[in-house]
C-alpha cells in the first residue's frame, strides 16, 4: 500500500469515529445536558433572547463600532462567527444531507440545532467569563482558556489535564484552519467560479492533470486574486475582518433568503407534501431512496445531525474565539448571540435551502432521484426553475456568487480562529511574531487550495475539525454547574430585578472589577451590553 493510501485509510478510520454515530451522539447528549441544566433556556426565555439579539440589531449599543482597542461590537462578533459557519455547508451540505439521507434528515438537522443552541450558548458564556487581554490589548478567549483556567483550576492532575486538553484543542483548531477553513473553501470557490463564469481562453490552458482533476491557468488566476484580497483583509487584524464580515454576511444572507423564499412561494402547493415527507421519513427511513439502495433510520438520524453540526459548528468551540472579542460585558448576553447564531444558520438558512430543493421538483419526493448528482448544483437547479429567461438560467450564477461570498468569509473567520490557536500555543513574548508567520503561511496556502486535485488535505482537516469537539465538550460538561450559576445570576438581576446580587462578569478579580466599573457607566442596568 502506498504512503498516500495509508494516510487516507488511517484518516478515514478516525474521521468515521469522530463524525460517525459516536461523535454525533456525544454532541446531542451534551446539548441535552445543557438544555436541561439551563431549564430549556432557548424556549423558556425565547422572547428575551430574541429581544436581546434580533430586537437590538439597530441598537447602537450592539452595532456601533467599539472604541476599545482591538475590540469589536456584538453584531460584528455575530457576523464574523456567522462568516465562519454560514458557508458551503448551508448550500452543498443541505443538498448532500437530502440526497444521502432523504427528507427525514432535515428533521434531525433541526433536532441537532435545537439542542446545539444551548451548547453554543454555554461555550460563549464560558468564553466571555474566562477571556483575558493579550499583549496587544486584544481580548483572547476560547475553549483553550476555559479548559486551562476553568477545568484546570487547582493543582495536581486536574491542572495538568485542563492544560493538556487546551493544547490538544489549539493544535486541532490550528490544523483545521488550513484545510476546512482555507484550502477546502478556496477549492469550492475556484471550481464554482470557473465553471459558472467560464472563460474559454484561460480554462483551455491546462497547467497539469487531466479530466476532472486538471488545473488550468484560469484556476491559478482566480486563486491569485483570492490570495490578494484575503491578505488585504486578514493582515488588518480582527477589526478589519469584522468590518468585512458585517458588510457581506447580512447582505448575502438576506439575498439568499429572498431567493429561496421566492422559489418556495412559487411552489407553495408543495409545502405540505414536503412537511409530510420530512416528518414521515424522520422516524422510518426509506426502503428506496436515491440510487435505490435505501436509507435506514439510523442513517437518517446520523446524516441529519452530522450535517446540522457541520453547518452551525455548535459543540466544536470554534466560534467562541471570535465571540470572545466582543465588547460585551455580560457573558450571558454573548451567550444569547450564540443561540441566535445557531438559530439563524440552521433553523432559518438551512431550512430555506431544504425547502427550496424539495418544493422545486429537482428531486423526486418518492424516489429520491435528482436532476443532478452534484450537491451544490442541485440548489442552482432549484433556483433555475424560477429564475430563468428562456434558455438563460440565473441559478448557477447566483449560487456561484453565493458560494464565493460565503466561502470567502469562512476563510476570514477561520484565519482568526487559527491566529488565536497559535497565540495560545506560543509564549507571550513570541505571540506577535508567531501570529504574523501564521497569517503569512495561511495566505500562501490559499494557492494550494486553488490548485489542489485531491481532497486528502481537506479530509484530514475535517478530522481535526471534528476532534476539536472532544476536549471542548469535556470542558463544557465539567463546567456546566458554572454556566448554570452565571445564567441564574443574570436572570436574578435582569429578569427578576434582584438588587442584592453581585454580577458575575469574569473569573479574574481585576477584570471583574474593571467590567463592574464599565457597567456603572450605563444609563440603566438593562442597557449594560
Amino acid at each position: 500500500m502506498k504512503y498516500y493510501d495509508i494516510i487516507a485509510s488511517v484518516n478515514n478510520s478516525i474521521n468515521g469515529f469522530v463524525w460517525g454515530t459516536v461523535g454525533v451522539w456525544l454532541l446531542l447528549i451534551v446539548g441535552i445536558i445543557m438544555t436541561c441544566m439551563t431549564k430549556v433556556f432557548q424556549v423558556t426565555h425565547f422572547a428575551h433572547w430574541m429581544k436581546m439579539t434580533l430586537g437590538r440589531l439597530f441598537d447602537k449599543k450592539v452595532t456601533a463600532h467599539s472604541k476599545e482597542q482591538a475590540s469589536i461590537s456584538q453584531f460584528q462578533a455575530l457576523c464574523t462567527a456567522l462568516a465562519a459557519t454560514v458557508g458551503v455547508g448551508n448550500i452543498a451540505g443541505v443538498s448532500a444531507a437530502i440526497m444521502s439521507g432523504g427528507p427525514g434528515a432535515i428533521f434531525w438537522m433541526w433536532v441537532a440545532a435545537f439542542f446545539g443552541m444551548m451548547t453554543n450558548y454555554s461555550e460563549n458564556v464560558l468564553g466571555i467569563y474566562f477571556r483575558r487581554k493579550n499583549t496587544e490589548g486584544e481580548w483572547s478567549g476560547g475553549p483553550m482558556y476555559y479548559l486551562q483556567d476553568g477545568l484546570g483550576k487547582g493543582e495536581g492532575f486536574r491542572k495538568g489535564f485542563g492544560k493538556f486538553l487546551a493544547v490538544v484543542f489549539s493544535i486541532c483548531a490550528l490544523l483545521a484552519s488550513f484545510g476546512i477553513g482555507n484550502m477546502g473553501q478556496v477549492n469550492k470557490i475556484v471550481i464554482n467560479i470557473t465553471n459558472a463564469f467560464d472563460i474559454k481562453f484561460l480554462s483551455g490552458i491546462v497547467l497539469y492533470g487531466d479530466g476532472d482533476a486538471k488545473v488550468t491557468l484560469y484556476m491559478l488566476l482566480v486563486g491569485v486574486a483570492l490570495l490578494i484580497v484575503v491578505a488585504s483583509v486578514i493582515l488588518g487584524g480582527i477589526k478589519r475582518i469584522a468590518e468585512v464580515a458585517e458588510t457581506i454576511i447580512p447582505f448575502m444572507v438576506v439575498a439568499f433568503m429572498l431567493g429561496s423564499i421566492t422559489v418556495i412561494v412559487v411552489n407553495a402547493g408543495q409545502i405540505i407534501p414536503v412537511f409530510g415527507a420530512i416528518l414521515g421519513d424522520a422516524f422510518t427511513g426509506r426502503a428506496v431512496w436515491g440510487a435505490a439502495v435505501g436509507v435506514s433510520l439510523k442513517e437518517v438520524i446520523t446524516i441529519g445531525c452530522k450535517r446540522g453540526v457541520f453547518s452551525n459548528e455548535a459543540g466544536l468551540g470554534s466560534s467562541v474565539m471570535v465571540h470572545s472579542n466582543s465588547n460585551v460585558i455580560e457573558p450571558v448576553r454573548q451567550g444569547m448571540w450564540g443561540i441566535f447564531e445557531v438559530f439563524m444558520d440552521t433553523m432559518v438558512v438551512c431550512t430555506l435551502t431544504a425547502f427550496t430543493i424539495l418544493t422545486s421538483g429537482v428531486i423526486n419526493l418518492e424516489t429520491g432521484v435528482a436532476v443532478t448528482n452534484n450537491d451544490s448544483t442541485l440548489v442552482a437547479e432549484a433556483f433555475n426553475t424560477v429564475f430563468s429567461i428562456g434558455n438563460f438560467h440565473f441559478g448557477k450564477y447566483f449560487i456561484a456568487i453565493a458560494i464565493l461570498l460565503f466561502a470567502f468569509t469562512t476563510v476570514l473567520g477561520w484565519s482568526h480562529y487559527g491566529t488565536k490557536a497559535v497565540e495560545y500555543l506560543a509564549t507571550s513574548e513570541e505571540a506577535k511574531t508567531v501570529t504574523i508567520i501564521y497569517k503569512i503561511v495561511f495566505i500562501v496556502m490559499i494557492l494550494s487550495g486553488a490548485l489542489m486535485t485531491t481532497s486528502l488535505a481537506w479530509d484530514i482537516s475535517d478530522t481535526f475539525n471534528g476532534l476539536m469537539m472532544i476536549p471542548n465538550l469535556i470542558g463544557v460538561v465539567f463546567l456546566s454547574p458554572l454556566v448554570m450559576k452565571i445564567t441564574r445570576n443574570y436572570v436574578d438581576r435582569h429578569l427578576k430585578h434582584k438588587t442584592d446580587v453581585k454580577p458575575m462578569f469574569s473569573f479574574d478579580p481585576e477584570i471583574q472589577k474593571a467590567q463592574e466599573e464599565l457597567a456603572k457607566t450605563a444609563d440603566e442596568e438593562d442597557d449594560v451590553v
